[in-house]
């Protein structure tokens, strides 16, 4: 069964043995990241920090730090299955471009019930905290922000569920962007440029209005899942978790904001982002391994927190891979590879490997059938949502696991001819590759390892790969007890 809200879920890996408490006092100040981080490195499990200095609130992390969490946090046996019904669905009544086919999941009658449900009381708001009421003068000071890392630029919340609305349409958008916390009521809201909450702002800014911002921790996994999804624009992420769920997400007015918040959120912290104001934000030692370095971007200010009387806040580190976002990254991939091959059916599988951080590098194998189909395909992904930005694309044909990386280099080093199969472009990167030579845009690199044709410039015959007889496979596989190996 799904999870209604965080409690629920901490209980669930916690019969399952995938939680530690840890009650010594620990420091949000760089303590809980170095702990995190060896925990996360060894495969270990998540940690329910019950005495965390300077704060009366629990913190969790690496909740979703192995593949089993994940498993657990979106309720399936394999992410596989979630893409297998996306699949499904498109089928029914395929659109013609790969915006109007997600759009056209969400419209369908099949998953209209999974649609948010508005509800006038919530858990998220059983206790409110305000500059005025008792105990409500530290605001954001009464939460256990971290600080991750010795060169950052102060504490980050770095699991929000950002809620903004695009004023013209009203439609609401869910997504996370880390907030560099200033003081004790106002953050940076690093939302980067190709995010719909940018969009948002530029919107508000354009029209010098004031912008209604909530920010929502904690509740259902599969909501916190949802925010990261890859998602078309102007689609409703807490339908999407609801299509997760395969029922309908509780949503609640927000007390200062005109926004629906998710009602079984641990916390909600609302407020406005002024578009005349900014303010320099971070340095932040990012999900790449390296610094990402300070700049300008929105204020963002606290008008009121609101809290489950039960709140647990819940945190997350980004560093060196492998991290706990490496085994969310890795749903996204398997969740949405049936999407991609509505749109490039050759594609048999894809690996977008954790060392890469999933913008730097992305292993493709497909089912060749004709010349320069892998430099089609290349073309098509960098041509495809948030594929657009990965920098380099290799492209194998579909007898090889993409896993298996052993194989995947042998391939790379012996398939490839540089003059030949090298395909050089520019174009956009993600904001946090530092090797570009200018922000958000650079050179990018597509690689064609399969077995290359005449056609494709191979003026000899391709040589055929070794291997044993079948026969001898079997007659040593039925001695080798003879053998004494």
């Amino acid at each position: 069964m799904p999870y209604r809200n965080l409690g629920e879920f901490i209980a669930k890996l916690e019969e399952l043995n995938e939680l530690k408490r840890i009650r010594a006092e620990v420091d949000p100040v760089l303590e809980v990241t170095e702990i995190a981080d060896r925990v996360s490195k060894t495969g270990g499990p998540a940690l329910l920090f019950e005495n965390v200095k300077g704060s009366p609130f629990p913190l969790l992390i690496n909740a979703f730090g192995s593949f089993t969490r994940m498993r657990l946090a979106l309720n399936c046996t394999g992410f596989d299955e979630i893409g297998e019904r996306i699949a499904g669905l498109l089928k029914i009544q395929p659109p013609a471009g790969i915006l109007d086919k997600i759009k056209t999941l969400f419209t369908l009658k099949e998953i209209a019930s999974y649609a948010p449900r508005t509800v006038k009381k919530a858990p998220c708001q059983d206790v409110v905290y305000t500059a005025e009421s008792a105990g409500g003068t530290k605001l954001l000071d009464l939460l256990p922000i971290q600080t991750c890392w010795p060169g950052d630029g102060g504490p980050f919340i770095t699991l929000p569920l950002v809620v903004t609305k695009d004023p013209e349409s009203g439609i609401q958008n869910l997504g996370m962007y880390r907030m560099h916390k200033y003081g004790a009521a106002q953050t940076g809201m690093h939302w980067q440029y190709n995010k719909d909450g940018a969009r948002h702002f530029e919107k508000h800014k354009k029209a010098g209005t004031r912008m209604d911002v909530a920010v929502a921790l904690g509740g259902s996994p599969a909501v916190t899942y949802a925010a990261t999804a890859p998602l078309p624009p102007d689609i409703n992420e807490l339908m999407f978790a609801g299509f997760l769920e395969s029922r309908a997400i509780e949503t609640v007015k927000g007390k200062t904001v005109d926004l629906l918040v998710p009602a079984e959120s641990d916390f909600v912290i609302e407020g406005y982002v002024d578009p005349g104001e900014e303010r320099v934000e971070g340095p932040f030692g990012d999900h790449t391994g390296f610094y990402s370095p300070a700049d300008i971007y929105p204020v963002f200010h606290v008008s009121c927190i609101t809290a489950r009387k039960d709140a647990v806040y819940p945190s997350t580190i980004v560093g060196k891979p492998p991290m706990e976002d490496c085994y969310m990254a890795k749903a996204t991939e398997r969740i949405f590879l049936p999407v991609m091959k509505l749109i490039a059916p050759e594609i048999a599988d894809i690996n977008l490997p954790m060392e890469g951080v999933f913008h730097n590098c992305a292993l493709v194998s497909i089912d060749k059938k004709y010349a320069g189909q892998a430099k089609k395909v290349i073309s098509a992904l960098w041509g495809m949502g948030q594929m657009a930005s990965t920098k380099c694309i290799c492209v194998f044909d579909s007898d090889i696991d993409l896993a298996d990386y052993g194989t995947v280099l042998w391939k790379l080093l012996n398939n490839v001819d540089p003059g030949r199969d090298f395909l050089y472009s520019q174009g956009p990167l993600d904001a946090l590759d530092h090797s570009a030579s200018y922000p958000n845009f650079g050179g990018k690199l597509g690689i064609d390892a399969t077995r290359k044709t005449r056609e494709e410039g191979m003026g000899r015959e391709w040589p055929d790969e070794i291997s044993m007889s079948g026969s001898v496979i079997d007659l040593v596989t039925r001695r080798w007890h003879e053998y004494g190996l």
